[in-house]
């Protein structure tokens, strides 16, 4: 690293720093502010708060890295460029995509970053926060599990009934479990009071229980009751059967590529949200590299007129990346394009645009400017 790369960087990063913890610090007392009547009327610790706020962390900053990135490296670059030294260094004989090396860097560091945040950490931010938020609001830690859950198994031809189900401990409650042929007859039914998954062996154990089969008018034809009913085979889980109900949203890389394969008999349409999602969570931390190549060109300008079109332009670019992501998020989870379209679509195309606007300014020539007819 050349001592004009660390002169960049120094430059560069001291507004990054203020523009990142200014956005978190905004966030963190405009939170606070609508927070506070459900904090004090729940009686809430101060533990408890801080476990609230710190797991919103991993969201907060997978938002706001590109926004401080944006706004840092317009600042750094359009001052650079009004007190001459961008062209200094270029007179030095530095061309300007050595000059940007040390940029795309940090734009490499920041997706890597964001990447860790965003396999499990930043998308589960948002079901923990309701979850907390209802546990300080009743005094009652929430229940780690689901309440009548209804989960058909479309391609073994079953239908749970459960009243509660504990997907951390592999149990459940009160549940009715309905076997049909492939004419959609019931042939068998299951009744436990309480039933528990064994990982290991693929096993689910039913306690107090009762067999039932049926014929095809639905008249019993046997009925079997045991204080304990152990039944292999089935390819049911307790997190497989859970999942049926899970917003894509709130689920990591891992969920979301369980659910895909535990699901995978689902309708297309039904498992679009999720195809989405997972490549969302991989395209979105390259939104930091799109804005190096974004801001980059536009700041480097000759000009005080120059200066604040280039700002303009840059941030107008942003706003289009941000809005046709959240259009193509939308049509993907719809089910009208491909999930890898809709998530890699914004993605590839505004970096086109960035690596065709840099290549522009490394030229030498002005970036052209966009003017509305009339004006």
């Amino acid at each position: 690293m050349t001592l004009l790369d660390r002169y960049l960087l120094n430059k560069f990063l001291v507004p990054f720093f203020y523009a990142a913890t200014g956005f978190i610090s905004v966030w963190l007392v405009w939170d606070l502010s609508v927070n506070l009547p459900d904090f004090l009327s729940g009686h809430a610790g101060i533990g408890l708060i801080l476990r609230f706020y710190l797991l919103q962390i991993p969201s907060v900053i997978v938002l706001c890295v590109p926004v401080a990135l944006l706004l840092a490296l317009l600042y750094t670059l359009t001052q650079m460029s009004r007190r001459n030294e961008i062209i200094s260094m270029l007179c030095a004989g530095r061309s300007l995509y050595r000059i940007f090396v040390p940029l795309v860097a940090v734009g490499l560091i920041a997706t890597g970053v964001l990447s860790l945040l965003n396999h499990r950490l930043a998308p589960q931010a948002g079901a923990v926060r309701d979850e907390l938020k209802e546990e300080i609001r009743s005094g009652i830690h929430k229940y780690a599990g689901q309440h009548n859950h209804v989960y058909r198994n479309r391609e073994n031809l079953r239908l749970w009934f459960i009243t509660d189900l504990n997907t951390d401990a592999n149990r459940a409650k009160r549940l009715e479990i309905i076997q049909q042929n492939e004419s959609g007859v019931v042939t068998e039914k299951w009744y436990s009071l309480h039933a528990s998954y064994v990982p290991e062996t693929a096993t689910w154990i039913l306690e107090q229980a009762r067999h039932v089969t049926v014929d095809e008018s639905g008249n019993m034809v046997t009925s079997e009751s045991s204080p304990r009913l152990e039944i292999r085979g089935w390819n049911e889980t307790p997190w497989k059967i859970a999942s049926s109900s899970m917003n894509s949203e709130f689920l990591g890389l891992p969920e979301l590529s369980d659910y895909l394969r535990y699901n995978a008999e689902f309708p297309h349409t039904r498992l679009a949200p999720y195809v989405t999602h997972w490549n969302y969570r991989w395209a979105l931390p390259w939104v930091c590299l799109v804005v190096i190549f974004i801001a980059g060109p536009m700041g480097v300008v000759s000009g005080r007129r120059g200066i604040m079109g280039g700002v303009a332009g840059a941030i107008g670019l942003f706003a289009g990346l941000i809005f046709s992501s959240s259009l193509f998020i939308a049509l993907g989870k719809g089910d009208r394009i491909p999930g890898w379209a809709a998530a890699w679509g914004p993605i590839i195309i505004f970096l086109g645009i960035g690596l065709w606007l840099f290549w522009i300014r490394a030229s030498g020539r002005e970036i052209p400017k966009f003017r509305l007819p009339g004006f």
